[in-house]
């Protein structure tokens, strides 16, 4: 009796570990909708989180140039600077030692002007030197302690060339408007990847629980067999087949379940999940047909792809590429203004009393003479990638227009294939039922039977997966022509990276 309670206890405590435990992993399931995927992968999507960073780079690079116009403050100083050498005296054709220590300090303002590419600078110079000159020929040594103060204004302006300030930041704008589209079409990439992953997931769920449907019937077609068998109403032959087919229905759960579990693993990954977090698929597939119109799924397309701005961009960047091509070899000019003051005096506060006035202007031309014709090839090269990237600009259109025509001709067969495939599983359904009575009346063998119930499994199966491949095609015309027909308005390019820059 005493042991009979222990073991009645230790089944007891076991049963409740067990429930224990499975109320954990209740607690611990995630269930997952089609929105809910897609909010979790605009934060987690390894994918999305890399376009992000590209686009930072480049959003930080055109603030830094931008920032590079504004104007510059510089100070250089230099504490102590003591040299000591022998210098040779053109005027007296003598040699003389020089002693020197000074210290200075150098501030500085430089502007960038954009409109023309030149930089206007105002320079000062303010410093104290020591200088102790002794002669070879005589022991004679000019000692001078002086302050100085040298104030300037330079305008520096190239001449007969392309403005490189100007060129430099369009080509840093057109690249982050690049980094732009490519997030925004890298968000339309992730809609449709988390959508087809998703599904993938339901409709490996959806085969897991038909396996379990199958193998409920099947072990109950078992159990009549083997009373049958028990009664001496039926063959052991009938038995055996029942047997085989209970032990087939058991395997195909099996596999589904590992199917599954697979397919859980890589939606997971792709949205940046927790592996070890476990998700349950919740999934309306049901959908009613929606009205497209082609031509303006066509027309939008043409106007909003993003596809199309970017080949646009690719033949400006070649443009300036052309423009920095011409530059090689080229006849150019410089001009440099100087205008300032320049005083010394061993005290500091006579500095300016007798200053000096010291203007400057240069002028300088390089002239381009010979290149073994280096510069027509490479002109050459530069127009044959400009007529390169025109082409791909209007193949790039017609290729939008094949493409939503045929996304368009595959929702019209989708439909067709929905109106098939739910005849097939009602057909499928009824025609199980009357042979399952068929078979418990003996008219209907257990292999005959176990035909029509995977006829019913692949009839549903079917059913679902034209439902999804309906919903897929026409996120795709969505993607494609970037106009959403279900609520009937147009995607704005724009708004796919807008929020991400109010960030």
């Amino acid at each position: 009796m005493t042991r009979s309670r222990h073991r009645l206890f230790q089944t007891v405590t076991i049963l409740l570990l067990l429930s224990g435990l499975s109320f954990h992993t209740a607690q611990a399931q995630v269930t997952l909708t089609l929105d809910r995927a897609l909010s979790i992968a605009q934060t987690g999507s390894p994918d999305l989180q890399q376009s992000l960073l590209n686009l930072e780079r480049y959003q930080k690079s055109l603030e830094a140039q931008r920032a590079a116009l504004k104007s510059r403050l510089s100070l250089e100083v230099t504490p102590v600077n003591y040299s000591n050498q022998r210098r040779f005296d053109t005027r007296f054709s003598e040699w003389y030692t020089n002693e020197n220590l000074e210290s200075n300090t150098r501030f500085t303002i430089s502007q960038p002007i954009l409109p023309t590419d030149g930089t206007i600078s105002l320079i000062n110079e303010f410093g104290w030197s020591s200088s102790n000159s002794t002669l070879n020929s005589s022991d004679t040594e000019n000692k001078s302690e002086v302050f100085y103060n040298n104030l300037y204004l330079n305008f520096n302006q190239p001449l007969f060339t392309y403005n490189r300030l100007k060129v430099q930041l369009r080509q840093l704008e057109l690249s982050l408007e690049n980094a732009k589209i490519s997030y925004a079409m890298q968000r339309l990439n992730l809609e449709r990847n988390v959508t087809e992953f998703f599904y993938n997931v339901y409709m490996t769920q959806m085969n897991l629980s038909i396996a379990k449907e199958e193998l409920a019937n099947t072990q109950k077609s078992y159990d009549i067999i083997v009373n049958k068998v028990n009664a001496g109403l039926a063959a052991k032959e009938e038995l055996y087949q029942a047997e085989l087919n209970l032990s087939t229905a058991k395997s195909t759960v099996q596999n589904n379940e590992v199917n599954f579990e697979n397919a859980k693993d890589q939606l997971k990954l792709y949205l940046g999940m927790d592996l070890y977090e476990d998700i349950l698929i919740l999934a309306d597939i049901s959908s009613n047909p929606v009205p497209v119109d082609m031509e303006l799924a066509i027309q939008n397309g043409l106007n909003s792809r993003m596809e199309i701005r970017q080949r646009e961009i690719d033949i400006e960047n070649s443009q300036f590429d052309l423009i920095q091509t011409k530059s090689l070899n080229e006849f150019m000019g410089e001009m440099n203004l100087r205008v300032g003051i320049t005083g010394d005096d061993k005290k500091l506060n006579q500095i300016f009393d007798q200053p000096t006035r010291s203007p400057s202007v240069g002028l300088t031309f390089n002239i381009p003479i010979f290149d073994w014709g280096e510069k027509k090839a490479r002109i050459a090269a530069s127009e044959a990638a400009i007529k390169s990237n025109e082409l791909s600009l209007s193949e790039e259109k017609k290729q939008i227009i094949v493409d939503i025509r045929q996304v368009y001709r595959n929702l019209q067969n989708q439909l067709t294939q929905i109106d098939i495939a739910k005849q097939n599983e009602r057909n499928a359904q009824l025609t199980y039922e009357i042979n399952l009575e068929r078979y418990e009346n003996g008219d209907l063998t257990g292999m005959d039977l176990n035909l029509y119930q995977t006829q019913l499994s692949q009839n549903k199966i079917s059913y679902s997966q034209a439902l999804i491949n309906y919903k897929i095609e026409l996120l795709n015309l969505k993607i494609q022509s970037l106009y959403d027909f279900e609520r009937k308005e147009a995607i704005l390019p724009t708004e796919l990276y807008l929020n991400e820059e109010s960030k």
